[in-house]
């Protein structure tokens, strides 16, 4: 999960940072003005973006009308001393509204909202969009055999590709929860449906093999841990 957090005020941007951190957030990219944000989204994928909306030369709602031309998909969360722009700010697409001063509680208020509703998207469609140069796929989760963490993207393993998701694979192990994959090591996790037979290898690490398509995932020895753990509660 990438995350753009925008303020004028430098103690106001280590104080959300510091928060984000706290909940598990770890790519954070920092902007002190609008300019500099709108260039951020410009060049490279975010997720969310935390806007405070009493800015110079350009306020927090004008530049969410700006980011979202170029990247629709952005969830915006709006930060203010003023409860009076709570309007303004879901009229421009903002998801959430927090009033400063900023507490842990409301961040973790507006990740989570944010978490169920990406969740609830997936539920109804069960596709994810990944691609391969130009090649655009759009993959089934039930068609997923493992997931394979790549710098800053992830590799999907289909049958017959490898499709690529600019996704941390903490990312995708939030999305995936509770569709019966698991995470076996820190860069990979696997359908748990898709598997066909394992093998116990040196260190108790756990060697996966999956129908239909020739990979072999190694756990790590504390994920092949938790994974026979995992499968032993599912058999019961």
């Amino acid at each position: 999960m990438k995350v753009l957090i925008v303020d004028d005020e430098k103690l106001a941007l280590s104080r959300l940072k510091r928060l984000l951190t706290e909940q598990g957030i770890e790519d954070i990219i920092e902007c002190d003005s609008s300019i500099k944000a709108i260039t951020e989204v410009a060049k490279q994928k975010i997720d969310i973006a935390f806007l405070d909306i009493s800015m110079p030369s350009m306020s927090g709602l004008e530049l969410a009308n700006n980011l979202l031309e170029i990247d629709s998909s952005i969830f915006i969360v709006f930060q203010t001393a003023y409860e009076e722009y709570a309007l303004e700010a879901f009229e421009s697409g903002g998801m959430d509204y927090i009033l400063k001063p900023i507490s842990s509680e409301s961040i973790k208020k507006s990740l989570d909202k944010i978490y169920k509703y990406t969740d609830k998207v997936l539920d109804e469609t069960k596709k994810i969009v990944a691609k391969r140069g130009n090649k655009i796929y759009l993959i089934d989760i039930n068609d997923i055999y493992y997931i394979k963490a790549d710098l800053d993207e992830v590799i999907i393993k289909i049958k017959n590709a490898d499709a690529y998701l600019r996704k941390k694979i903490g990312d995708m192990e939030n999305i995936l929860k509770g569709k019966n994959f698991f995470r076996v090591h820190r860069s990979y996790i696997v359908n748990v449906d898709k598997i066909k037979s394992m093998q116990s290898v040196e260190q108790s690490k756990l060697e996966i093999s999956f129908n239909d398509i020739d990979d072999i995932v190694t756990s790590s020895k504390d994920g092949a841990k938790e994974f026979r753990e995992y499968i032993e509660s599912r058999t019961l």
